[in-house]
C-alpha cells in the first residue's frame, strides 16, 4: 500500500458516489437528514452534495410521506427518472437487440431483431447494431433521457479494447468492434483498417453513438452483471449459464464477476462433454453445444417449437431436454467442484425450459459434486430470462454512475 493524502477532490468524489448509492438503495426516499445519519457526514456536507447530484439531474426532490408528531416532514430523494440512461446492445447469433435503462433500473426502450446473423460479414452486422443504437438513442431522447454511454455484448472472446478475438458461432476473428460500431455501411470510399481485418466492404461514418464511450464485453458476462443486480439480493457466487445457439458463462463469486487473468473465463459451451463427441465450430469435439446447445436440441426434438411442446407432453422433446439437461450437468458438475458456487442461474431460452432441463441438470450434481450431500446447489431460471445480457449491458453504464457519479457530473 502506498502512504499518499487524499486530495479533497477525491474526497468529494468517494462522498458523491456515497450518497447518490443511498439514495439508491434505501428502502423509501431518504431524507438529506437520514443519508448523514447513515453516513456519518455532516449535514452540511450532504446537503450541498445533494445540490450538486440535484443539479446534475441524477437525484430529484419528492414529497414527504405524511408522518404523526411534532415537526414537519423532510423531502425524500429518489433517483432522476428523466437523468441519464444507459445504452445496452447485443449481438447474438440469431437475433440483435437494444435496449435503453435508466438511472433506477427501469428498462425504458427495448428492441429486438430476429435473423441469422451468420450470413452477414461483420461491418453489415455492426451497421444494424448502428442502426438499433441510433433508434434507441431517439426513443430515450423523446422520454427526455440522456444517454451516458453504451456496452454491446457479443458471443465470443473479447479484449479490454473491445476487439473480438473469436467468436466461433459468429465466424468472427479479430473484428474490431469498437471501430466498426463508431461506422455505417456506405456505397463507395477507401477501405479502412478495420474492414481489412474482417474482410467486410466499405465503411462510411455514422452518427448513431457518437459522443458515448462504449465498452464491449462478452454476452455471458454483461447476462451474469445484470442478474446479480436485478431483483432480491440472491447468492453471492453462482455460475451463470447463456443457453443459445451458444453456450456461455459468466462467474460470479463474492459478488464480483470473475474474468480470469486474460479476461475471458466462462467458455462453458467447449468444455468436452465426450471427447470423441461431434466436431465443433471452435475446433475440438464432443463439446458441449453439440448436445446442449439451442440448434442441437432442436435437432433432437425435431420441433422448432420447444416450449409449447414441451407442455404439451411430447416425448421426443421431453427426451431432448433431458438429454441436454444430462450434458449441461456433467459440465456444470465439474464448474461446482472447481469454484465452489451457491447456485446455477440458468438463462437465454434455457430459462424457460428450466422445468424440464433442472432434473437431469439436478441428477448430474448430485452424482458428481463431492458436496452435494450437505451443501446442495440452488439450480434456478434467470429473473432476466432472454433480456439478462442486453439488461445486463445497460445496466453497468448505469452502474458506472452509481459509482463514479463526479464523471458524470464533469459532463454536464
Amino acid at each position: 500500500m502506498t502512504d499518499a493524502p487524499v486530495r479533497q477532490a477525491s474526497l468529494r468524489e468517494h462522498n458523491l458516489g456515497l450518497v447518490l448509492r443511498q439514495a439508491a438503495n434505501a428502502a423509501r426516499p431518504p431524507s438529506r437528514a437520514d443519508i448523514a445519519a447513515a453516513t456519518s457526514l455532516t449535514r452540511a456536507t450532504v446537503s450541498a452534495l445533494v445540490d450538486d447530484l440535484i443539479a446534475g439531474g441524477l437525484l430529484t426532490e419528492v414529497e414527504p410521506a405524511p408522518r404523526a408528531g411534532a415537526g414537519r416532514p423532510a423531502a425524500g430523494l429518489v433517483l432522476s427518472a428523466s437523468g441519464p440512461a444507459g445504452l445496452g446492445l447485443e449481438i447474438n447469433v440469431d437475433y440483435l437487440s437494444a435496449c435503453v435503462v435508466d438511472l433506477a433500473g427501469t428498462v425504458r426502450h427495448r428492441e429486438v431483431r430476429h435473423a441469422d446473423q451468420r450470413p452477414g460479414r461483420p461491418a453489415e452486422v455492426l451497421a444494424e447494431v448502428a442502426e438499433l443504437a441510433a433508434a434507441a438513442r431517439a426513443h430515450a431522447e423523446r422520454q427526455g433521457l440522456t444517454l451516458a454511454g453504451a456496452a454491446l455484448a457479443v458471443p465470443g472472446l473479447v479484449t479490454p479494447t473491445g476487439l473480438v478475438r473469436l467468436a466461433p458461432n459468429l465466424g468472427w476473428r479479430d473484428v474490431d468492434v469498437p471501430a466498426g460500431l463508431a461506422q455505417g455501411l456506405a456505397g463507395s470510399g477507401p477501405r479502412s483498417e478495420a474492414t481489412r481485418r474482417d474482410g467486410a466492404g466499405p465503411l462510411g461514418r455514422s452518427a448513431a453513438l457518437d459522443g458515448l464511450p462504449v465498452t464491449v464485453d462478452n454476452e455471458a458476462n454483461l447476462a451474469a452483471l445484470g442478474e446479480l443486480h436485478a431483483g432480491p439480493a440472491g447468492p453471492a457466487s453462482f455460475l451463470y449459464v447463456s443457453g443459445e445457439i451458444g453456450i456461455g458463462a459468466g462467474i460470479v463469486l463474492h459478488g464480483t464477476l470473475f474474468r480470469g487473468a486474460r479476461g475471458w473465463s466462462g467458455e462453458l459451451g467447449h468444455m468436452a462433454v465426450r471427447p470423441d463427441g461431434p466436431a465443433c465450430r471452435c475446433g475440438a469435439r464432443g463439446c458441449l453445444e453439440q448436445y446442449a446447445g439451442q440448434e442441437a436440441i432442436l435437432r433432437a426434438a425435431g420441433t422448432d417449437d420447444l416450449l409449447p411442446q414441451a407442455k404439451a407432453g411430447n416425448p421426443a422433446v421431453l427426451d431432448a431436454l433431458s438429454a441436454a439437461g444430462a450434458a449441461l450437468g456433467v459440465a456444470v458438475a465439474g464448474v461446482v467442484n472447481l469454484l465452489d458456487v451457491e447456485a446455477v442461474v440458468l438463462g437465454g431460452i434455457y430459462a424457460p425450459l428450466a422445468p424440464w432441463l433442472c432434473p437431469a441438470v439436478e441428477a448430474e450434481i448430485r452424482q458428481r459434486v463431492l458436496t452435494a450431500g450437505w451443501s446442495p446447489v440452488d439450480i434456478r431460471p434467470s429473473v432476466l430470462g432472454a433480456d439478462a445480457a442486453v439488461v445486463g449491458a445497460a445496466g453497468s453504464v448505469v452502474r458506472t454512475i452509481h459509482d463514479h457519479p463526479a464523471r458524470w457530473l464533469t459532463r454536464v
